[in-house]
């Protein structure tokens, strides 16, 4: 019997697993199947519990197209209260190394069990060779990006993982969904990007629709929302300090700090657990994803 949890940080889901479960590799066509919304139990990635020789505990992540991320601000909250309620510690602050740098989660306690957790998410870097993206070693802020026919001014910006930030007077779903995959695959990012459409609320409010890298339209991420936050910030847009972010699943608040520390915090729920079935199993195991 291999066990799972689900939970969610604002609508943003995500399957846990233990890799010392697995009988298994979890190979691109299995992390697709087990993610299927209908053929599978449904999830926005997978976030994968394997030792760790730096950090507390080591965690890998997965999009739901079979890639890896390098971090996830949603992801690793949920991470920190399976570990807490699951009995896999009894401390409720400790490490975590990420495929993007270790951080530090700070989980937050009602009625026994993690309601919010705090993650120190690391610094954000706007300079090219970091993020990736290609061209000259500079500073990617509010520079031209043609996407098919038309020109944006983006910034670019990483926060352990790639992101692309077009600041907007006027939030389009329709326009996300049309433009976010051209810009995911933009030949600027050699590990294609994040995107965020931001629309400026106040000097400490921002507001954004995210296209994910690996997963799509996404109606909550974390660590989109320190992506835009950051950029809003180095724009002149909002303040450093804590900006509130709001998605269509909710809002986290995001601290920018004057040396470009990020500090997230924001709710988590556990959604389900229980065991996959010899049928879901065999069909991991035969290696086929069946879209």
């Amino acid at each position: 019997m291999i066990p799972f949890v689900k939970g969610h940080g604002l609508g943003n889901d995500y399957l846990v697993l233990e890799g010392k479960d697995l009988d298994f590799p979890l190979t691109p066509p299995a992390i697709q199947r087990l993610c299927h919304r209908n053929l599978g139990i449904g999830s926005d990635g997978i976030l994968l519990l394997v030792e760790s020789a730096n950090a507390d505990f080591g965690l890998r992540i997965f999009n739901p197209d079979g890639s890896e991320a390098e971090k996830s601000g949603n992801g690793l909250r949920i991470f920190a209260k399976y570990l807490y309620d699951h009995g896999r510690t009894t401390k409720t602050t400790f490490t975590v190394e990420t495929k993007g740098g270790i951080v530090e989660c700070r989980c937050h306690l009602a009625g026994g069990r993690v309601a919010a957790v705090t993650v120190e998410m690391g610094r954000a870097t706007f300079r090219a060779p970091d993020i990736p993206m290609n061209g000259p070693d500079r500073e990617v802020v509010g520079v031209p990006l043609q996407v098919d026919d038309n020109f944006l001014k983006v910034t670019a910006v990483s926060v352990g993982n790639p992101h692309c930030v077009v600041f907007t007077e006027r939030l389009d779903e329709a326009e996300v969904k049309r433009l976010g995959p051209l810009i995911e695959h933009h030949p600027a990012f050699p590990n294609r990007t994040n995107v965020q459409f931001a629309k400026v609320l106040g000097r400490n409010r921002l507001q954004i629709l995210i296209w994910e890298r690996g997963a799509g339209y996404t109606l909550a991420s974390g660590s989109s929302s320190c992506g835009a936050a950051s950029a809003a910030v180095k724009n002149g847009l909002c303040d450093h300090g804590p900006v509130t972010v709001l998605m269509p699943g909710g809002e986290l608040t995001i601290d920018v700090r004057p040396d470009w520390s990020l500090r997230l915090q924001g709710p988590v729920e556990e959604v389900c657990s229980g065991t996959l079935s010899p049928d879901l199993l065999a069909a991991l195991k035969s290696g086929v994803a069946r879209h």
